[in-house]
């Protein structure tokens, strides 16, 4: 989903572009990693190659582990050793929402779950492993590209005259083309360290989805409930909204904006 984004928005900017999916590169091999690092030559990296299953994750723990972490190590090292410098997509789940206002670069993070563990896992290599490095949280991202928040909604609403969503998580959903936009700008910089950003604003998936029917002009009621009450198996911070603590940082649209720039690329 990400990554293909980031593809479009970077040949869009004018980069010659090598993207690799699954079947090309399995970024938990390290010997091919740095085989095809070392015959690309690429002048940066963006590793959006991650294990995004955050119930998942709960059961495969290994397994997001070796994606998020084995991979983003295996891809930190293999720039290393061209002088590449790596982007490194992270998450707001790697805090465990207490703080009730929005978080900083600066704040400890403290994952409640195993899919937030393994990405900070990978944020930690990947700083280690590569002095050019960009880390880079967001947050509740969609695109056409994949699996998202939107699509369940619609499609739930397809066959369903009700939902029921959480009202007592808060967030900012990120449309993944203007989150892949921010990341090709920032290549142009040296900024490099940790950053945060997400779309602008902030509100609930219940507020969400509300949104999600209304724009799209789907009749379909919402009805809200507590995270207990639909009891998944990974916990998720109650308030994980990210701000940013630099001046001169990337700012994206507000997540309205940004679900209806997604809708009228879906049509």
């Amino acid at each position: 989903m990400l990554g293909q984004d980031v593809a479009r928005a970077a040949q869009l900017s004018g980069h010659e572009v090598v993207a690799a999916d699954h079947a090309t590169l399995d970024v938990t091999d390290s010997a091919a990693t740095h085989a095809m690092i070392g015959r690309e030559i690429p002048q940066a990296v963006i590793n959006c190659a991650a294990y995004t299953d955050v119930d998942g994750a709960e059961r495969e723990s290994d397994e997001a582990m070796r994606v998020n972490a084995d991979g983003a190590r295996n891809l930190a090292s293999a720039a290393t050793s061209i002088g590449a410098s790596i982007v490194y997509p992270s998450t707001d789940y790697v805090f465990d929402g207490a703080k009730n206002a929005p978080y900083l670069e600066s704040d400890d993070p403290n994952p409640l779950n195993s899919y937030g563990t393994s990405k900070l896992a990978g944020e930690v290599d990947t700083a280690a492993l590569n002095p050019q490095h960009f880390i880079v949280r967001s947050s509740w991202l969609f695109g056409v590209g994949g699996r998202n928040f939107v699509e369940t909604m619609l499609g739930l609403a397809a066959d369903n005259d009700f939902v029921v969503v959480v009202r007592d998580q808060v967030g900012s959903p990120t449309y993944t083309a203007h989150l892949a936009e921010g990341l090709v700008r920032m290549l142009d910089t040296r900024a490099y360290g940790l950053h945060h950003m997400s779309a602008a604003d902030e509100c609930s998936w219940y507020d969400f989805a509300v949104s999600i029917f209304d724009k799209a002009k789907v009749d379909c009621r919402v009805m809200s409930a507590t995270t207990d009450e639909l009891a998944r198996p990974a916990p998720r911070p109650p308030y994980s909204v990210m701000d940013t603590e630099y001046e001169d940082a990337i700012h994206l649209p507000g997540w309205q904006d940004g679900l209806l720039d997604y809708l009228d690329e879906r049509a």
